[in-house]
């Protein structure tokens, strides 16, 4: 059974992603989750029986170099998944210090602490380590922001506009290198505007259910026109699955779903399932509440993937509908908030 390290899986994407791989892939595998337990980590996100025998949960910061080179020197990985990452843009407004230390010195330390392991010299590559692959989760922000038109391509030029879009470019990059450098079996994946079950109440979508529900105030940056591509989280999971098993080394995967919403759109969609679920005793709608705000500072216009590359080589594709899947959201947080 291979060791495998995933980073950040106390998180929303890391959670699922553990539940997800182990449902697919328990026989195979033993997974060491690796968490520091911020803010944006909690245990209770791991569905995955926590005596399993598949998983063992560790706490701890890829930050710190030295705990994070004995963790590869005790369990000699064949494989890392790196979710963790300092992730909520307007935190990186307020506070860019920890987004360059974990974002860039955390990946810096995992493919170090991987390049140690595995090899014996750049492009010597240790018997046992063959097969052994560094997949590292990036997000469509390193791309800058596109007009009304087009698309973000694997080959779309970095133009990231925010502290955290920043350091998410710079460990992108660092992750190529090793593989131009050294010959480190990696891939990179960019995705889009994650949602789902066990997200953060600070990203937009909980934002909006949990007001709506409280009946508060909606908040929504300028004019509501800023678009994004909605990804459901498992899709996601399922995405990076087929890259890991199947992907080329040394290349990136866009993954998304040409699902774009403006925040209205969005926030309209978000209400009327809610006025359908669970009406207001009060209100004609909870698109009532909507209230326009103060806009972000630096706040990209749009995002848009296209991913033609990773449907037509690892015949990946978007699983359900949007709507179904924004309903089983909602549903999960009308229970977490009631």
């Amino acid at each position: 059974m291979k060791s495998l390290l995933v980073t950040g899986g106390a998180g929303f994407i890391g959670s699922n992603f553990i539940d997800y791989f182990l449902k697919k892939h328990g026989n195979d595998y033993h997974i060491i989750n690796l968490d520091c337990l911020t803010y944006a980590g909690n245990l209770d996100n791991i569905e995955t029986d926590p005596n399993s025998p598949n998983h063992t949960f560790i706490e701890g910061d890829i930050t710190d170099k030295p705990f994070i080179n004995q963790l590869f020197e005790t369990h000699k990985f064949h494989g890392v998944f790196h979710f963790a990452a300092e992730s909520h843009v307007d935190n990186s407004i307020s506070g860019p210090e920890v987004f360059i230390d974990t974002n860039i010195k955390g990946t810096f330390n995992l493919i170090e602490a991987a390049r140690k392991t595995w090899f014996d010299a750049p492009f010597k590559i240790k018997p046992e380590f063959e097969n052994a692959r560094f997949h590292h989760v990036s997000t469509d922000e390193v791309y800058g922001s596109l007009g009304d038109e087009g698309f973000f391509l694997e080959t779309t030029p970095y133009a990231p506009n925010s502290p955290y879009s920043a350091s998410k470019a710079s460990s992108d990059f660092i992750v190529r290198s090793y593989n131009k450098t050294f010959g480190l079996d990696i891939t990179i994946s960019n995705c889009s505007n994650n949602f789902g079950p066990k997200q953060h109440g600070e990203k937009l979508i909980p934002t909006i259910i949990r007001n709506a529900l409280s009946q508060n105030p909606i908040p929504i940056y300028g004019d509501g026109q800023n678009i994004r591509d909605w990804l459901f989280v498992t899709d996601h999971c399922e995405a990076i699955d087929q890259i890991f098993h199947k992907g080329k080394t040394g290349h990136t995967y866009n993954i998304g779903t040409r699902n774009e919403k403006n925040n209205l759109e969005l926030t309209k969609a978000i209400c009327d399932i809610l006025d359908e679920v669970k009406p207001s005793s009060n209100l004609e709608s909870y698109y009532k509440l909507v209230t326009f705000v103060t806009d972000r500072p630096g706040h990209d216009q749009r995002y848009a993937i296209d991913p033609s590359k990773i449907e037509t080589e690892l015949n990946w594709a978007s699983k359900e509908d949007f709507k179904h899947q924004l309903k089983q959201t909602i549903l999960f947080y009308i229970q977490q908030y009631s």
